[in-house]
Parts: C-alpha cells; sequence; structure tokens
C-alpha cells in the first residue's frame, strides 16, 4: 500500500497481454528462418564473387577453347571476362624486344649511376612504369656511404745503407681508354674504389695471401709466416672479397690489395692464344673489379642501422663490427705485375703449400713465381686511400599492380645502382629485362587483365654496397611482408653469359624447371630446343650476394634468383669494371640482345604463373625432400670423402673455421641428428598431402563444377584458401627470431651465406659451423633448435 516512504508507488492490476497476431510463435519462426537464408545467400554470393566465379568461369571457357603453347599442368585464373591465361602468358611471353631491351641498356649505361647519385635515373624508370600502366613511386632512405676521394698505390725500394728510397713502380689505379669503348673514355667515369673501405696512408712490406680464405690465412701462419703490420696482396674469387679484408685486419695487418688474376678465367685469356678485350674475348690487363668489403656475411643493409629502416630520425649504430677498420684498393692485373715480381725469390713459394695454392696460377708466363714473401725491409708498399663517408639519400622506385587477393603479393627486383659509368651486365641487363616485363603487364592490364594476386615490382639502389635499398625497405615493411609476400623474384646479371644459373628456395625449384622449357634457347644448336633443354638443371641453394637476402634470409620468403653468365668457354666479364659496358655487351656479351629477351621472356612467365594460379604453384615435398638431402651433407662432414669437389665445396672448405678439440659428445649430437630426420619424416610426410590436395582442387577446378553445387564450390573455395596459406606460410616456419650466431640478423635455420664466404649458401649453418668447430655442445642447441623450427612447419601443415 502507498505510504509516506513510497508516495509515488502504487499497486495497479492490469488483465494479460493481448496477442497481436493469433500466430505469433510462428510467424517469429519463419522470420528467423528467412533472415538466416538472406545472410546465407549474400555470404555465398560475395564467397562465389571472390573465390570461386573467376575460376569457374576461365576453366569453363577453357575447356571449350584450345591449349595454348604456354599452357602446363597448373591452372590459372583471370577474374576479369575476355582475357584468359593463356592470353596474359602469351603478352608476357611475346612483348619482349631485343631492341627495346638494347634501347634500355643503352640509356641505363649512358652516364654514372653510382649508389646515391642516380636521382635521375629513378625518375626515368617511375616514369617509364607509369607510362607502361605500373603506378610507381620513389620511396628514399638515408643511408651512410662513402665516396672516393683520392688513392695511390706505390711500390718503394731502398736505394741504400743512408736511408734513401724511391718510387720503383707506380700503381696507374685507372683503366685503358679505348677508343671503341666511350664508356671507357666518358667524363663522368668513377675512380677505382671499394665501397666502405677504410681511409689510411699506410707504408709497409706485404705478403701474397692467394684467395685471402680463412685457410689461406691458417696456412701462412702455420708456415711461420709473419703477417702483423704488413700489407695483404690477394686474387679476387672463391670467397666475398670483404671477408679477405676482415680476416687481414683480424690478424693484424694494415692494408690490403686485390687483383683480378687471369688464370680464373678459364679457357679465354691471352695465354692461350685470345686476344684482349677489345680485340678479342680476352681480359684488358687493365680492367679492375670494384666493388663492397662490408662484412656481407655478418649482415647486409646500411651497417650504421642493423635490423631497422634508415630513415632521416633514425638511431645510427657503431659500424666497426660490419666494415673495415683497414684500408683496402683494388687493381687490374697489370698493376699488380711489378709487385707481385718483386715477391720473386722471397719467402716460400705457393706450391710449396698445398693444392689450393696452385691452382689457376694465370701470371706465370709472365714471370710471376707467386712467392708469398713478405718482402725484405728494403721493399714495401705505400697504401694511400681517402674516402668520404656521409649520410646521403638513396632511391627505390617501387611499382604496384593491385590484385584481387590482398593478403597474396609477389615482389619481383632488380637493382639500378652500379659501380661504374657502364654496368650493362651487372646490373642492367637486369634492368632492361624488367622494363621489358613491366611492358607486357601494362598491355595486359590494358587488354583487360585483373592479376589474381598483387604484384610489387622494385628497382632497388645501393645494392652494390651492401644490398642497401632492398634491405632497408624490407626491415621498414616486414610486418607486412611476413603476412602478405608468397614470392620475391631477383635478376640480378640478366645476362653476360650464355649459360643459365639459378639459385632458389626448394618450394620454387619445379615452377623454375616448368618455365625455362616453355621458352626457346637462343641458341638453337638442335632446332626447337628450350633454355631447359641445355640448362644442366642444377638449382644451387640461397647464399647472398644480391637483394633476395633480405627477402629469404631475414624475412622467410621463398626466393628467385636467375640469369644468363658467362662461362668457361664465353668471352671474359669484366666485372665491375669499366668494360662491363654497352660497346662490350654488344659486341662480345649478347650480341643482338636475344639472351636478353629469352630472360624477359623467362621471368614473365614465372610472374605470370605466379600471381594467376589458383593454388600457389609451390612445391612442399620437394622441400622436405631437399631437407633431407641438407642432413645427408651435413651427416657426410663426419665421413672421409675421396670425392672430387667442386669449386663451391673447395671454397666452403676453404672458408670453414675448424678445430681439433672437441667440446662436448660427439655420439649425443650424431643421436639429435637422428631425431631431426625422423622430424622430416613426419614433415615429408604432411607436405605429400598438401601437395596432394592442391593436386586435388586442380583436378576439380579443370573438371568444372555445376552452377548449382553450391556446397561444392564452399568447399573448394575453402581448400583454396587453406592451401594457399600453409605454402605461404611454410617458410616462415624456418626463422629464428635469435638469429644465427654472431651474426643475428640472419633469421633463416636452413639457409645463410657461409660465415667466410659471404656468396656461396651454407645450409644448416649452425650444425655447419657447430661441426668444424667441434662444438658439440653448440651442435645440441641447434639441433633443438631446428627441431622447434620443423615442428613449426608441422603445425602449419596440420
Amino acid at each position: 500500500m502507498p505510504s509516506e516512504r513510497t508516495p509515488l508507488i502504487q499497486t495497479v492490476q492490469v488483465g494479460p497481454p493481448r496477442r497481436r497476431y493469433p500466430h505469433q510463435t510462428c510467424r517469429r519462426f519463419f522470420t528467423i528462418v528467412s533472415s538466416a537464408l538472406l545472410i546465407c545467400g549474400f555470404a555465398t554470393f560475395l564467397f562465389h564473387t571472390i573465390f570461386i566465379w573467376p575460376y569457374h568461369h576461365w576453366h569453363g571457357h577453357h575447356r571449350h577453347g584450345s591449349h595454348h603453347k604456354h599452357a602446363s599442368h597448373h591452372q590459372y585464373t583471370s577474374p576479369r571476362k575476355g582475357l584468359s591465361p593463356e592470353e596474359v602468358q602469351s603478352i608476357l611471353f611475346d612483348t619482349p624486344d631485343p631492341e627495346k631491351a638494347r634501347e634500355w641498356s643503352h640509356y641505363y649505361t649512358s652516364g654514372a649511376h653510382l649508389a646515391g647519385k642516380n636521382y635521375s635515373q629513378a625518375e626515368w624508370t617511375r616514369d617509364r612504369w607509369a607510362e607502361w600502366g605500373v603506378k610507381s613511386e620513389i620511396v628514399s632512405y638515408d643511408v651512410y656511404l662513402n665516396y672516393p676521394v683520392d688513392a695511390s698505390v706505390s711500390l718503394i725500394e731502398k736505394l741504400d745503407d743512408k736511408g734513401d728510397w724511391k718510387v720503383s713502380f707506380k700503381a696507374s689505379l685507372e683503366e685503358d681508354i679505348i677508343e671503341e669503348d666511350p664508356t671507357s673514355s666518358a667524363s663522368d667515369r668513377i675512380p677505382i674504389f671499394h665501397g666502405y673501405s677504410a681511409s689510411g696512408n699506410v707504408t709497409a712490406p706485404y705478403v701474397y695471401v692467394n684467395y685471402g680464405t680463412y685457410k689461406d690465412f691458417e696456412d701462412l701462419t702455420n708456415a711461420g709466416i709473419e703477417l702483423k703490420g704488413k700489407i695483404a696482396i690477394a686474387r679476387y674469387g672463391g670467397i666475398f672479397r670483404g671477408l679477405k679484408v676482415k680476416r687481414a685486419q683480424e690478424l693484424g695487418m694494415i692494408g690490403c690489395l686485390i687483383y683480378s688474376d687471369p688464370g680464373d678465367d678459364g679457357e679465354r685469356t691471352e695465354e692461350h692464344g685470345y686476344k684482349p678485350y677489345p680485340e678479342g674475348p680476352a681480359r684488358n690487363p687493365s680492367s679492375v673489379q670494384r666493388g663492397s668489403t662490408e662484412f656481407l656475411s655478418i649482415h647486409p643493409g646500411d651497417p650504421s642501422t642493423p635490423g631497422y629502416p634508415s630513415k632521416p630520425d633514425a638511431p645510427r649504430a657503431p659500424v666497426e663490427d660490419s666494415i673495415p677498420s683497414i684500408p683496402s684498393i683494388p687493381i687490374s692485373y697489370a698493376d699488380a705485375l711489378p709487385i707481385l715480381k718483386a715477391l720473386n725469390g722471397h719467402g716460400p713459394k705457393a706450391s710449396e703449400f698445398n693444392e689450393h695454392w696452385t691452382r689457376n696460377l694465370g701470371l706465370r708466363y709472365k714471370g710471376v713465381e707467386y712467392n708469398v714473401g713478405p718482402t725484405p725491409e728494403g721493399v714495401v708498399i705505400n697504401l694511400f686511400n681517402d674516402q668520404q663517408y656521409v649520410i646521403t639519400p638513396l632511391w627505390d622506385v617501387i611499382g604496384i599492380v593491385n590484385g584481387t587477393i590482398p593478403n597474396e603479393v609477389i615482389v619481383v627486383g632488380n637493382h639500378r645502382d652500379a659501380w661504374i659509368v657502364g654496368g650493362a651486365g651487372d646490373p642492367n641487363s637486369g634492368s632492361a629485362v624488367l622494363n621489358e616485363v613491366i611492358r607486357g603487364v601494362g598491355k595486359a592490364l590494358e587488354a583487360g587483365w585483373k592479376p589474381f594476386r598483387t604484384i610489387v615490382f622494385a628497382s632497388w639502389d645501393g645494392e652494390e654496397y651492401s644490398l642497401i635499398g632492398s634491405t632497408e625497405w624490407v626491415e621498414e615493411y616486414l610486418p607486412w611482408l611476413s603476412n602478405a609476400n608468397v614470392a620475391y623474384v631477383n635478376v640480378d646479371v640478366g645476362v653476360d653469359g650464355p649459360s643459365f644459373h639459378a639459385s632458389a628456395a626448394p618450394l620454387l625449384n619445379d615452377l623454375l624447371r616448368e618455365v625455362t622449357s616453355l621458352v626457346p634457347s637462343p641458341n638453337q644448336t638442335v632446332p626447337g630446343q628450350t633454355v631447359g633443354d641445355v640448362w644442366d638443371g642444377k638449382i644451387n641453394t640461397m647464399g647472398s650476394g644480391s637483394d633476395f637476402t633480405a627477402f629469404q634470409d631475414f624475412a622467410g620468403i621463398p626466393s628467385l634468383d636467375m640469369g644468363f653468365n658467362a662461362d668457361s668457354h664465353s668471352s671474359v666479364y669484366h666485372y665491375h669494371s669499366n668494360y662491363d659496358s654497352f660497346y662490350w655487351m654488344s659486341e662480345y656479351g649478347d650480341p643482338g640482345f636475344k639472351y636478353h629477351k629469352a630472360m624477359a621472356q623467362i621471368l614473365g612467365l614465372v610472374v605470370a604463373k605466379l600471381v594467376d594460379s589458383v593454388v600457389i604453384p609451390f612445391n612442399a615435398t620437394g622441400y622436405a625432400k631437399a631437407l633431407h638431402g641438407y642432413l645427408d651433407t651435413i651427416e657426410a662432414k663426419f665421413k672421409p670423402t675421396s670425392e672430387p669437389l667442386t669449386d663451391d665445396e673447395i671454397f666452403t672448405l676453404r672458408g670453414s673455421i675448424t678445430s681439433d678439440t672437441a667440446i662436448g659428445s660427439e655420439d649425443a649430437f650424431k643421436r639429435s641428428l637422428q631425431g631431426i630426420r625422423r622430424s622430416l619424416d613426419a614433415l615429408h610426410f604432411r607436405a605429400n598431402a598438401l601437395d596432394q590436395e592442391a593436386v586435388g582442387i586442380r583436378w576439380d577446378l579443370n573438371e568444372g563444377i555445376p552452377w548449382w553445387n553450391i556446397i561444392k564450390k564452399i568447399r573448394i573455395g575453402l581448400a583454396i584458401v587453406r592451401v594457399n596459406k600453409k605454402y605461404k606460410y611454410l617458410e616462415r616456419a624456418f626463422l629464428y627470431e635469435g638469429g644465427l650466431d654472431g651474426r643475428s640478423w640472419f633469421k633463416h635455420v636452413v639457409f645463410a651465406p657461409g660465415l667466410w664466404t659471404g656468396y656461396a649458401g651454407a645450409v644448416f649453418p649452425g650444425l655447419v659451423e657447430s661441426i668444424d668447430a667441434k662444438d658439440y655442445v653448440n651442435g645440441l642447441k641447434w639441433s633443438g633448435i631446428i627441431e622447434r623450427c620443423i615442428a613449426n612447419a608441422l603445425d602449419i601443415l596440420e
């Protein structure tokens, strides 16, 4: 009842609410059912629009059409009507034109384009890509670089006991001007120097150190040759040049000269009766290989921003761990001759060491006896090197073609910068090839092509110094790349000879072999033969030395690097020399630019198949088999072998740090390898199941799905998404956040450059380095890390 405490409350009796409709319960039921059907129908429509209709439309069209010459066992999609995948491939196959490749080569090699000094070429590249229909922009980074100021190398001899000295030889540090080759006399030609070399003025006796491998230096110290305080003279080849300087520095040497020995040039040498360039295919005696001396196997990219992008406000780290502190200068073999001859009779000869010191001694016929020295106190070298270090912008050109699927991206790249005015082989044969592919993509877009996956094209800057442009870009966009990047395809030196070479993550091996079987070989020794017919089929493991490094070794993105290269029977390629010129390419490297065309066709088809395949064209079983093979290689290190070694194997051996003292139990470590083997067996099983599921999806799509079979379409659409996700993330499973021992930037536990080779790829580097050092405790640690990575891969494939 109401009271003073509840003045506004009173109880009112009311009747039950009257039903609005006599069948309200039934009405509510049918409203819910109708709404659910409407929502499901709309969801089905969206699913068909995104995942099913594009595939079903093309496969229906394909079944009633003729097979194109570039069709394969992988099937492809084109979401727009009127342009089948065969037509896309035809455009990318037919567009490359040798005359256009020649035109692009001539442009890029017509002026100096050193890293950080090629903005006009970046603008030109961006504008051409935009003209061809690929929206592009310039992305800049502020990076730490050096530029040459002055340098000299002098051989000085003591005249008498009074202390008088004379300069008996002064190196020219110039490459000869050749009338036929205008690049050699360009007014803006770049002086001879090493990227990231230290400034310095040093005078000392010197020692010949062979290829400058870790074992070469070990041989010298074991022979009692005093190295501390001396200058090294090393020959190019075998390992990355920066590691030659690094080891010399570690042993107390104060400077380093590096020359190109013609003995490593194969058959085409003056000693074998061939005339030097420009009269013939042999090396010009004055040619010099420039290049970087950054410690590439420690980490690439800007040495002052390891692991993060070089933006204007980025903090700068010390650089001493990744670039030399002693001066170095590259010289020609013409300049090396008097220096090497002055060693004659001083110290042991190379022949007194081992067979690794007597290979390819190409200057004996000119009077060099290859004594190691050191020279007596009265014969010294003065090495003067003045470098200007700056923080300066460099410029990547990035072009984007948006696809239907936003989180599946293919990146295709080539670097643009060169040490010289020319660079017709390295890198601008690749630049010309990439331009021809983009020109073809533009034609396909104009004809109505809508790529299934997004394509990112990149013209990198700063590769020559230390893969800078690509590394900084990957470091900046790592989260997005980790989520979306399916593969990276690299063409650095697209053409410098007739022999096709490739390195690839095993996931991509089958695709590469398929594409090379579709492209005619420029060298038709047998009518109708393809590049695949004349290629030896060898696919190298991924190491370093080009722009795939950050993608493969840091981000875990399966990568492919390919090109036509010189061999022992082709004209000598003047690597990083003024003679890597448009004239050399036109006369010796690729007359008619037919290999440029073939390389553009290969790259174009690789892009087409990666971009428009319904199911990502990877082979997981091939990866699992490769891992088994890599483990075989690891276990073989415990067994003596008398089999002949390849050059790569020899230099891998010469670049290893070995020990006679074991740490831990070898037996326990071997048992851990068996654990890895069992895990790889499980991985092989699941990888095969994934590949079989992919085959089944392709089969269903090829057979076609009736329009009314909605359930099957949904099931296949979901299967496509599931399979592609597994393929995309499989490589990422082998990343270890802690990185490799002593070089944490490298995250991949399967692939990395050899610690003391730099270029060549090492497999399971943590295990390899542990076995070489007989550090089985560390080996057990790496066995555990690798097993966890395999477990991650098993989870992805589950």
